[in-house]
């Protein structure tokens, strides 16, 4: 089993609760299961984080852009420090700007020039990069990705939401 990306809809009480718990592990990892079990408003690209991130910025996650706001939209704004697994959140004030930068980019653009190639290169997560024969289904995965994230961008700002990013 791998690295997946989950995204949900955090509450003011639960935003407040994550930023109280500092870097207790073990407490912050429950709670975020906890919110993911108990949250409606839920995005899990499974593995295609780092791709996704890749396609919409030309760089993998390990070159996070706190300026980028669509690197801000894969990774979160606020990581969360001292814990081994990738926890991030982004406050409700940041969404606007994430979902109009979403709603300019040109994923169809960045598909046609879309390279298997480029992807081992950047040595991107999952190591899927030497199947040419499953690019095609790649990019619809992506795709898929990304037109799901902008709709839950989308929802969470309506319901007045912040996002929760966990990649574990």
């Amino acid at each position: 089993m791998g690295l997946i990306a989950n995204y949900s809809c955090l509450s003011d009480v639960n935003l407040k609760e994550l930023k109280a718990m500092g870097s207790e592990e073990e407490e912050i990892l429950e709670s975020v299961e906890e919110w993911n079990d108990d949250d409606e408003l839920l995005l899990d690209i499974d593995k295609m984080w780092d791709v996704l991130h890749f396609v919409l910025t030309g760089v993998g996650t390990d070159h996070k852009d706190d300026k980028n706001l669509l690197s801000q939209a894969v990774l979160g704004v606020m990581a969360v420090e001292d814990i081994s697994d990738y926890v991030a959140y982004t406050e409700y004030n940041h969404l606007a700007n994430i979902v109009a930068a979403l709603d300019q980019f040109d994923i169809e653009s960045a598909l046609e020039s879309f390279d298997m190639k480029a992807c081992k290169e950047a040595e991107l997560y999952p190591n899927i990069w030497d199947y040419e024969e499953e690019e095609e289904e790649i990019k619809d995965e992506i795709l898929h990705d990304f037109e799901q994230m902008k709709r839950f961008y989308k929802q969470v700002l309506e319901a007045n939401g912040h996002v929760l990013v966990s990649i574990c």
